[in-house]
């Protein structure tokens, strides 16, 4: 693959408007995820995960905590997730992925960012080709080859594996981040991953300048005060 990770989240402090999104993101996926498989950490592999990197985030507990029980409380809230595929100026393309109670709000509220940046949104698929579709895992304490080796006694193929500033990151098949984790975690007991997640990575980028670049980071800025917008992935290079 010839690439590193980059962590698209800045490091910037986050303002009061973007710490209730986070929270409010974090609420919804935690609860989505006790829903479907039972609300027990050890026995959710998403559950576990979502809470993990909920505290990286710094999430309150409680907020974690109500998000959960409610599930035991017998509310019945269902959210769907759904993805909407972006054209931008000069070549640019992103995928903005919803997590939402109601998909009539979440495409309204794309539609009208597309409408004031005057990109334009594409069909199903139309934009998602250009992607890689992957999990990422990226650690340290062990060298490529020893994660290899580590992988194959586990029975697992993944797509690339690459050394980075001492950090190994290993690129697999989405539905294979928990057995990469488990088969690291056994060679490298008490391993802490900076990076476990499953995401898209453009198979090509491109570069913005000017009024194009304006109003791809317009878009961007928007997308992100979307209520119902988790993530935005995009080909520009920031």
């Amino acid at each position: 693959m010839g690439r590193a990770y980059e962590v698209r989240k800045a490091s910037i402090q986050k303002t009061g408007a973007a710490k209730a999104k986070l929270y409010s993101m974090y609420a919804r996926e935690i609860y989505q995820a006790a829903k479907n498989g039972g609300t027990e950490p050890e026995g959710n592999p998403s559950l576990k995960r979502l809470m993990e990197k909920a505290k990286k985030e710094q999430v309150p507990n409680d907020i974690i905590k109500r998000a959960i029980d409610k599930v035991g409380s017998g509310a019945d809230e269902t959210y769907i997730e759904t993805n909407y595929e972006i054209f931008g100026p000069a070549g640019s393309t992103a995928i903005a992925t919803c997590l939402t109670d109601n998909v009539n709000r979440s495409v309204s509220s794309v539609r009208a960012v597309i409408n004031k940046c005057h990109v334009k949104m594409g069909a199903q698929g139309s934009v998602s080709y250009m992607y890689d579709h992957l999990s990422i895992v990226s650690f340290k304490g062990l060298s490529d080859e020893e994660t290899l080796e580590a992988l194959i006694e586990s029975g697992i193929d993944v797509n690339d594996i690459e050394e980075e500033n001492g950090e190994t990151i290993v690129y697999g098949a989405p539905n294979d981040l928990y057995k990469i984790k488990e088969a690291v975690s056994k060679k490298l007991p008490n391993v802490e991953f900076d990076i476990d997640e499953i995401t898209m990575l453009p198979k090509e980028k491109v570069t913005l300048t000017g009024e194009d670049l304006d109003t791809f980071k317009r878009m961007l800025e928007l997308l992100d005060e979307v209520e119902d917008v988790q993530t935005v992935y995009h080909n520009v290079e920031l």
